[in-house]
């Protein structure tokens, strides 16, 4: 027997063969009407009556009984399915049931989708029964009263959203006969009807760039119409993109959007809804369950945009040499450039790809921990190390000791290796790794033009692929280290060694001492004054150690090994000290962040979705700041854009809407909010318009990483 014939018998002639995928106007229908059994609308001030309803008039011992929660839903609102969409909650319903009974989950008829703007919502509007299975003992006693509780909770939305629970019960009593109610029966029938059916077709899913090819392999497709997916899970797909069908006699294929949020699933669950336009009168949709293995799509189409992404990665990487963040050290792998300029073209190579060894492990290893967290299901992104304090507070030491080192509290031998200017200069090769892997460490503060839309692509493709745009970043970050170490000519231009040499390297220290500063700031900020306190005590600490370790190490061998022992128990301090930074804590800022005004008097609210959904219900544009305190290019373009004169008065005499998404500690909504707008990290700005005069609301427009006045007032006006 045929798959479509098969089907055909399952569906009991509910469904042509030709509408075993027909297509979907995507509309739930309202429930018959019957006076005897209406609730009414809802009671004032609420937007959702609701009653708990059975299929039949008593129990029957050992036979499943079907309930379901009733929601009789105010016209202009809506509840929303088991996906919500892109905002909203599914209605939950806890149970209070007499022992020996279990409720199993509801049976989600098929939902409306429903859109605001660039939001979709999937839901259910007027009147909606949610149907539970209730599993009933066998050893239950004739004739006793079964009493049925529950605590249901949903989210009742129009413009706004409102938060709605009530307790509900139904009493029947237990018999051996059912006795079928025929008013409910034929409620249950027809909410039956609107229940996804499994799918008996061959199914297939590739993805290729952002684009997912669904295919369902149903024979005389074409009279299919109304052709809808809906995903089982929010971030699956894009739910705003539209979904273009190709119907005929192989089958159907839907061409869905990508999701910007998450990396392909390695599934991709959901319903497909349809009508069949070959029927007589119109058909109510049909919905099929749809579970397919994610595969993906070789060619060219999916060559392009990872070819791109890892170009758009290599300059980013480059123009990550000019952020402020890896110029102190950049500076120390200047030093040395000059010191090797003279010395013989092999040994000036190998320090070149040393210096790149050293960007490239360092990145693979972030890049390492990122994948694999976020495949764990952590959500984080680009800089997510620097949201731990302790990550903050061992950079804090090393920085400071790096500047001790190049200020000449203390040399070390030329056996010993570490990330500082003096083996940056030497013929041993490990200084040179070490300077590149603190240039990454430093270096992820900063986000470079072209690197976000690279790094927000990178975490949304299989590790693999990831992982080698994450490289062509190290290499651009090295590449010009690297050119000039291989090239004579570019040599040329350096400087010839001298003793002005000392001076240079001591002033190199004072910016790695700003570093430092910054990066006490920043600890404070995520750990408390307390954490922050501690970590400057462990520098005074590593201070003591450094000093001790270069007067003692000249001196007799007894010396040296009392001096050295009491300069490794000084660090071992310094790390005790850092213990704090472990400690819970929430910045006293952050739980006033509602009316924190900063230093040119903006007024910024704390981010939300839902704050954002009601100043635009309101009418107002909305300017949306996502930062952290150890984002460089964020406190700069907060400094300079944000700050200047015109920009201030163009959000005053327009009444924008400011909201700030602090990043400094790890925070999933404002992860996800980055993924959703193409970022892997801050900064990230978006500028939501005024709404038109018909409340139509348009998509943000994003601006760009590099923030200038002229390029917010030209959104603003």
């Amino acid at each position: 027997m045929s798959a479509s014939a098969r089907y055909s018998g399952f569906r009991a002639g509910r469904l042509s063969l030709a509408g075993a995928l027909a297509g979907a106007a995507i509309v739930t229908l309202p429930l018959p009407a019957a006076s005897g059994a209406e609730l009414g609308p809802p009671s004032a001030g609420r937007h959702v009556a609701a009653s708990l309803v059975a299929e039949t008039q008593s129990v029957v011992p050992g036979r499943p009984l079907q309930v379901a929660l009733r929601q009789q839903i105010e016209s202009g609102w809506h509840t929303y399915w088991s996906n919500p969409g892109d905002s909203g909650l599914p209605t939950t319903i806890e149970w209070t049931l007499p022992p020996g009974f279990a409720a199993g989950p509801i049976a989600w008829p098929t939902p409306k989708r429903i859109s605001y703007g660039p939001v979709v919502d999937y839901g259910y509007e007027n009147e909606i029964l949610l149907p539970v299975t209730i599993e009933v003992p066998a050893n239950l006693q004739s004739g006793a009263e079964v009493v049925l509780s529950a605590h249901a909770s949903w989210l009742v939305c129009a413009d706004t959203c409102i938060p709605e629970d009530t307790t509900v019960s139904l009493t029947l009593p237990a018999g051996i006969e059912a006795g079928t109610d025929p008013y409910w029966a034929e409620r249950f029938a027809s909410t039956r009807a609107h229940t996804p059916l499994p799918n008996p077709f061959p199914t297939t899913v590739t993805v290729a760039g952002d684009a997912v090819t669904l295919h369902v392999a149903a024979g005389d497709a074409a009279r299919l119409r109304d052709v809808t997916f809906f995903p089982a899970a929010p971030d699956l797909i894009d739910d705003e993109a539209p979904q273009a069908t190709t119907a005929g006699t192989q089958g159907l294929t839907l061409t869905l959007h990508a999701s910007a949020v998450k990396a392909p699933p390695p599934r991709l669950d959901g319903i497909l809804v349809f009508r069949d336009s070959a029927a007589q009168t119109e058909t109510e949709p049909q919905a099929l369950v749809i579970s397919a293995a994610v595969e993906p799509a070789a060619g060219p189409a999916a060559d392009l945009g990872f070819i791109w992404a890892a170009l758009l990665a290599f300059v980013g990487g480059v123009l990550l040499n000019l952020m402020p963040c890896v110029l102190p050290v950049l500076s120390i792998k200047a030093f040395g450039l000059v010191q090797h300029a003279q010395a013989a073209p092999r040994m000036v190579r190998l320090q070149g790809l040393s210096y790149t060894a050293g960007v490239l492990l360092s990145f693979a290893g972030i890049a390492a921990a990122l994948i694999a967290f976020r495949a764990a299901g952590a959500e984080i992104g680009w800089g997510f190390q620097l949201q731990s304090p302790l990550f903050v507070a061992l950079m804090l030491y090393v920085l400071f000791a790096v500047g001790l080192n190049l200020s000449g509290v203390f040399s070390l031998g030329a056996r010993t290796a570490a990330a500082d200017g003096e083996l940056a200069s030497h013929p041993r090769y490990a200084g040179s790794f070490l300077t590149g892997a603190l240039a990454t460490l430093v270096a992820t503060p900063c986000t470079a033009p072209f690197m976000a839309a690279a790094v927000g692509y990178a975490i949304a493709q299989p590790w693999y692929q990831s992982l080698a745009i994450f490289e062509a970043l190290a290499l651009g970050l090295a590449s010009p280290y690297l050119a000039i170490a291989f090239s004579p000519r570019l040599r040329r231009f350096l400087p010839k060694p001298g003793l002005w040499m000392v001076r240079l390297k001591q002033a190199l220290a004072f910016p790695v001492y700003a570093t430092a500063v910054w990066l006490s700031f920043v600890l404070a900020q995520e750990a408390g004054e307390l954490a922050a306190a501690a970590a400057l005590g462990g520098l005074v600490l590593i201070a003591f150690a450094a000093w001790l370790y270069e007067a003692t190490r000249g001196d007799a061998r007894r010396w040296r090994s009392i001096g050295g022992g009491l300069a490794v128990a000084a660090i071992v301090g310094a790390l005790a000290l850092l213990y704090p930074t472990q400690a819970p804590y929430q910045a006293p800022y952050r739980a006033a962040a509602a009316s924190a005004t900063d230093q040119t008097g903006l007024a910024w609210q704390p981010f939300s979705p839902a704050r954002i959904d009601e100043l635009q219900a309101q009418g107002r544009a909305v300017f949306v700041d996502f930062t952290a305190d150890w984002c460089i290019t964020c406190k700069l373009n907060e400094r300079v854009a944000l700050a200047d004169g015109a920009v201030l008065k163009a959000f005053a005499d327009n009444e924008v809407a400011l909201l700030r998404a602090d990043w400094t500690r790890q925070d999933p909504l404002i992860t996800r909010q980055l993924e959703a707008n193409g970022r892997a990290g801050v900064p990230l700005y978006l500028f939501y318009p005024r709404p038109g005069a018909s409340g139509q609301r348009q998509a943000p427009v994003v601006l760009p990483q590099i923030l200038t006045a002229a390029s917010v007032l030209r959104e603003i006006r």
